[in-house]
């Protein structure tokens, strides 16, 4: 018995790094997926940095929408890159060594900018209500000074999040098998690493999603139904297109981004096959940042007119 123990105690402090896996279950495809991956990330970079000058130099675009926009591409940027570029190295070495530190590091950075980008997304909502219901007082409302600190109260409050779920699962036993079958350290895939009963860490993962994932997407909810409800009061077609016409990329981006987060972690991780679970993770963390500046570029007049003047004055 007490050689026993001496063992599980052993096997529990020499795994001092995980392997991720990521897609070597498809060998022959590495470099293609490196290629396709590194297409997707430049663009990713390249589209979110157009958005963040044209919105910070062109005057039409001085308005809160627009600065939560820029908040909005930047913050894209810093969650891509916490996980494509290790990824692209681990399939261009088709090596996935990642010390426990820099796992933990990792994770901490994906929920601090996941629980960001959650609250920015909300206080966009926000925006757009004041706008839509009440766009008398929508100067006074939303002044600078109250757009900056929704902006930075929206980047701080992401921190405690990450940094808390950070903790209280490496703070787990990990134990027998390193290997994760995942291309990033996400909560699922390493809670099914960690030795003994994670149940409650599970109800923790849950409550905390309950709180930065699914609070603020009620309060989109209630946000947007108010929208709606004020546009059918427009009396002509034109004006109802118009009104819904500003907050449509928005919703869009909701849509896509809250369905896949509330597939990860709004479910028990015993019930989340990992094949799933990393195909929606792909989702969530590459697909959909790539929509994004799609998404409102395209359908933005304005921004289109600003991408044309700052073509004009490149020539």
């Amino acid at each position: 018995m007490e050689y026993q123990l001496k063992t599980e105690k052993s096997n529990m402090t020499t795994i001092t790094e995980f392997v991720l896996t990521g897609f070597s279950d498809i060998p022959n495809s590495q470099w293609i997926l490196f290629g396709i991956f590194l297409i997707i990330y430049l663009t990713i970079l390249m589209c979110n940095c157009i958005i963040i000058v044209i919105t910070s130099i062109d005057p039409v675009l001085q308005t809160p929408m627009y600065f939560f926009l820029n908040n909005f591409s930047f913050l894209e940027i810093c969650y891509v890159t916490v996980t494509v570029p290790r990824m692209l190295m681990d399939l261009l070495t088709q090596k996935g060594n990642i010390s426990l530190v820099a796992c933990a590091t990792q994770m901490c950075f994906v929920l601090t900018f996941g629980v960001s980008e959650c609250l920015l997304l909300t206080v966009m909502a926000y925006d757009r209500y004041v706008a839509i219901c009440n766009p008398l007082h929508y100067p006074l409302v939303m002044n600078h000074k109250v757009c900056v600190q929704l902006a930075i109260a929206s980047w701080v409050s992401g921190v405690p999040g990450g940094i808390g779920q950070t903790c209280q699962i490496f703070s787990l036993p990990f134990c027998g098998s390193n290997r994760m079958n995942h291309f990033f350290c996400d909560i699922p895939p390493v809670l099914r690493l960690a030795c003994g009963d994670t149940f409650l860490n599970e109800i923790v993962v849950y409550l905390v999603a309950v709180v930065f994932v699914m609070v603020p997407f009620l309060l989109i909810i209630v946000s947007y139904g108010e929208i709606i409800a004020n546009i059918l009061k427009i009396s002509s077609a034109s004006g109802r297109a118009k009104a819904f016409s500003t907050c449509s990329s928005h919703l869009i981006v909701v849509v896509l981004f809250y369905g896949t987060i509330n597939i990860t972690y709004l479910q028990p991780t015993a019930n989340q096959s990992e094949g799933t679970g990393k195909v929606i993770s792909l989702f969530y963390t590459i697909f959909i940042p790539t929509l994004n500046p799609i998404i409102y570029t395209l359908r933005n007049k304005d921004i289109m007119m600003a991408l044309r003047k700052l073509s004009k004055l490149l020539r």
